[in-house]
C-alpha cells in the first residue's frame, strides 16, 4: 500500500498560520486507499495560530525561514521536524505538500532575498526541500490535483 506524507492542513487539520484548514476533499478521495501520513512542522514547531513567514535568500546561500512578525530565523526547528519526520517514516512513495507554503510547497513557494525582492516563486519549502533530497516524489497539492482530473 502506497505511503502519502501529506500536509495535516489538506486533511482538515487546524494548523494553518492563520488557524484554519485547507481541507480538500477531492484530493482525499483520490488518495483513497493509501496510507496518509500527515505532517505539520510550522504547528509543531511553532503552534497555531502564528505570525507568517517566508522564505529568504540569505548572503551566503542559503534559504531559510524568516518571521514577518519580527524577521527571526525559524529555519532550524522545521528542518529538524522534517528529518525527523522522515527518519521515523522511511517507506514514504509519495510527498504531497500546501502549495505556495515556506515549509511544504514543493516547487511553488516565495524566496525573497534580504531586501525582500521576490527572487522566484517557484521554490521549495524546507519540508519539500527534504524529501525532495531524500529521493521522495513530490508534488504540490494543486499539481497532483490537476494531474489527476
Amino acid at each position: 500500500m502506497q505511503q502519502v506524507a501529506i500536509s495535516a492542513c489538506l486533511l482538515g487539520n487546524v494548523c494553518r498560520y492563520d488557524g484554519t484548514d485547507n481541507r480538500n476533499d477531492t484530493l482525499i478521495d483520490l488518495l483513497e486507499g493509501a496510507t496518509l501520513v500527515p505532517f505539520c512542522p510550522e504547528d509543531h514547531a511553532f503552534g497555531t495560530p502564528r505570525p507568517t513567514m517566508d522564505l529568504v535568500l540569505e548572503d551566503d546561500g542559503r534559504v531559510r525561514a524568516r518571521s514577518n512578525a519580527d524577521g527571526s530565523d525559524l529555519s532550524d526547528p522545521i528542518i529538524r521536524y522534517a528529518e525527523d519526520f522522515f527518519e521515523a517514516h522511511p517507506n514514504i512513495d509519495l510527498f504531497i505538500g500546501k502549495d505556495r507554503s515556506p515549509s511544504c510547497g514543493v516547487c511553488s513557494a516565495k524566496c525573497y532575498d534580504e531586501k525582500r525582492t521576490l527572487l522566484s516563486d517557484k521554490s521549495a519549502g524546507l519540508m519539500a526541500q527534504e524529501a525532495l533530497r531524500r529521493g521522495i516524489k513530490a508534488v504540490d497539492a494543486e499539481t497532483f490535483l490537476e494531474e489527476h482530473k
